[in-house]
């Protein structure tokens, strides 16, 4: 009797512990962790789609997940990073809209111990920002460049070709790797004169696009048609983003280009938008870099775990991102250019889209 009464008594402590699950995904007094996701808009696709797969990994974990979308209004997400810390969650997850304006709320989440990761965006100015999830955004830029490189053969002394180069918004961190990754390729061209920017504005701050507006893009794009290619080609446009590529789109599209005997310019653009696909597998716009969302989701998610766990995330740079206050170790994901001739293989056979959300 001793010695059954000794096998149920570690068949209930057994079963007890499988009832406990995963202690990372509970506090002290057994309630579920929370993390606190802050989402820069809804307007672009792609962060639907980044909130949507961390919010399902962080509930497939066991975690409680408070997820909010500012709307690209900086006061909002400032607001709701606010009320993310009051209600007491266990990590914040930020994807920030401007990433030098949260310094003072980042220094109440300190106060409250509560850890921070940067999400694709670096969040600026702080050292209260623990990790940094995101793509090799300066290799975005340079497949962007070579991309445009490639398809106008400049490397066999082919040229003079009419470009004109879009950057993304001065707010974010990454628009300036970007920028940088393309005309680390785009330049020595410009400078041998094979690449011609005829409206001459060639610095960032001349083609940047606050708040990566593609409407804003298209009122640009409209002005530089009107000043500088009235008689004139245009062969390229550097887009780094796919929201400014369809507002370039229109533009071109207004004054006849995609149609008749007027071919539309090479149009590279950045994160593979249905919306943006469609016009790749259409004709108007060429390219862009695919940045797998689910990917980066599952990393995010796996290094706010191991935090909250007391562990060391997994990390592959502690060089590249200077926030201005400290180096932030990083998880760099690895970028991919896509256009018509293989859309099909790296977003329809990965499950990305099925052939039905391309029709």
């Amino acid at each position: 009797m001793k010695k059954l009464s000794w096998i149920v008594l570690m068949l209930i402590l057994a079963i007890s512990l499988v009832a406990c699950g995963n202690d990372g995904d509970k506090d002290a007094g057994g309630d579920k962790k929370t993390v606190g996701l802050a989402m820069p808009t809804k307007s672009s696709e792609r962060w639907v789609k980044d909130g949507d797969n961390m919010k399902e990994k962080f509930e497939e974990l066991g975690y409680k997940v408070d997820m909010q979308y500012a709307e690209d209004v900086v006061e909002n997400q400032v607001a709701q990073i606010e009320n993310m810390i009051t209600k007491k969650v266990d990590i914040l997850v930020i994807a920030s809209i401007d990433g030098e304006a949260l310094t003072e709320v980042l220094n109440k989440a300190e106060n409250q111990g509560i850890p921070v990761i940067s999400y694709d965006r670096l969040i600026m100015n702080s050292d209260h920002v623990s990790y940094y999830a995101t793509f090799d955004n300066f290799e975005v830029g340079v497949l962007q460049g070579r991309y445009i490189e490639e398809q106008l053969g400049l490397e066999n002394e082919a040229g003079p070709f009419n470009i004109e180069l879009f950057a993304g918004s001065p707010d974010d961190n990454n628009a300036y790797f970007f920028w940088d990754g393309a005309m680390s390729i785009l330049q020595p061209y410009i400078d041998e004169g094979k690449l011609v920017v005829r409206s001459g504005q060639t610095d960032f701050k001349q083609g940047a696009t606050l708040r990566w507006d593609g409407s804003l893009a298209q009122e640009r794009m409209d002005n530089l048609l009107s000043a500088h290619y009235s008689g004139e080609k245009i062969d390229v446009i550097y887009s780094p983003f796919d929201g400014i590529s369809r507002g370039v789109i229109s533009s071109l599209k207004a004054v006849g280009y995609g149609s008749g005997n007027n071919p539309m310019p090479i149009v590279t653009g950045q994160d593979a938008e249905l919306a943006s696909i469609k016009s790749i597998i259409a004709g108007e716009q060429t390219q862009t870099i695919f940045k797998d969302t689910r990917a980066l989701a599952e990393k995010a998610v796996d290094m706010a775990d191991s935090v909250l766990k007391g562990e060391e995330p997994e990390i592959n740079d502690t060089e590249t991102y200077d926030n201005g206050k400290k180096v932030v170790p990083s998880y760099l994901l690895v970028p991919i250019s896509v256009d018509e001739s293989n859309y099909q293989k790296v977003l329809v056979e990965s499950g990305y889209f099925s052939d039905a959300d391309l029709k």
